[in-house]
């Protein structure tokens, strides 16, 4: 009797990026691996995003670096996010600016934050400017977050009056963030509104963020939250499990914390420590 033949690798690769989008990378790691052996074209890929996913950055290191070696510098950007997350902060920026130098223009931002972080500030915007200029579309905004980060306001106001256009729906974010930081609330207010209404990545956050700070009733502040959540925005976990918790709500806070802490925020960490009463390097 012949043996029974084993998973197709396609249904194996299609079970994979459902695990992805379902917010299970580890889960997806080895159903894709398995795909792979089994000579499915979509899996290389579907795993090393699952790698990224679950910041299994070592994995993405050992897959990208001898690809990007041999001249494959579309993985450039990628391997240079997780050399920075494993501290390789000298060959993490060799290989972001070769990823920018090829083409690359989003991995700009990832050289930004690295430089920022080491405290070459003018550089780190000089990046920014220049990428902008070539039509990043996250660029724009983050020249105003990284003068905001400074404590630059008179720069970050500069910088945001520069390049807000409705065409860019994060540089109008970034306008109400200066804004709502000179007090100008009615401005900041209205337009957070309409970076929601054009598709800011971060709006309903930044805007429930700035609403919470204002002291505006808790309903309102929740509503900004659970449509971040809806709309999948960066950083949503946390600001709902972080506002949930301030609220007295530790139980539902809980499962958005814990995700949070998943995706590696640290601050989530925190909270949960701080909820469970022991010491965040014990999580």
């Amino acid at each position: 009797m012949n043996p029974s033949p084993g998973p197709d690798p396609a249904d194996l690769a299609v079970q994979g990026a459902a695990l992805i989008a379902d917010g299970r990378p580890f889960e997806a790691i080895e159903v894709l691996r398995q795909a792979m052996a089994g000579g499915e074209p979509s899996a290389p890929d579907l795993l090393l995003r699952a790698y990224l996913a679950s910041g299994s950055w070592r994995a993405v290191v050992d897959w990208l670096g001898p690809l990007v070696d041999d001249g494959h510098v579309r993985f450039a950007g990628r391997l240079g996010v997780a050399l920075v997350e494993l501290g390789e902060r000298e060959r993490a920026e060799t290989v972001l600016r070769l990823a920018v130098e090829s083409g690359d223009v989003p991995a700009a931002n990832d050289l930004a934050i690295l430089l920022r972080d080491e405290g070459r500030m003018v550089e780190a915007v000089n990046v920014l400017v220049e990428a902008a200029a070539a039509g990043d579309q996250l660029a724009a905004a983050n020249v105003v977050a990284l003068h905001l980060d400074a404590g630059d306001l008179a720069a970050a106001a500069a910088a945001a009056e520069r390049y807000a256009t409705e065409r860019q729906p994060d540089t109008v974010l970034a306008l109400a963030e200066v804004r709502a930081q000179q007090g100008r609330h009615g401005e900041a207010h209205d337009l957070y509104r309409r970076a929601g209404q054009l598709g800011a990545l971060r709006a309903h956050t930044a805007y429930g963020q700035f609403l919470s700070g204002t002291g505006a009733d808790p309903e309102a502040v929740e509503r900004e939250f659970r449509e971040a959540e809806r709309l999948g925005e960066p950083g949503s976990a946390f600001a709902l499990g972080r506002f949930l918790y301030d609220e007295g709500r530790f139980d539902e806070a809980r499962s958005y914390l814990q995700m949070a802490a998943d995706e590696g925020d640290r601050q989530a960490v925190e909270a949960l420590a701080e909820l469970d009463g022991v010491e965040a390097d014990e999580y």
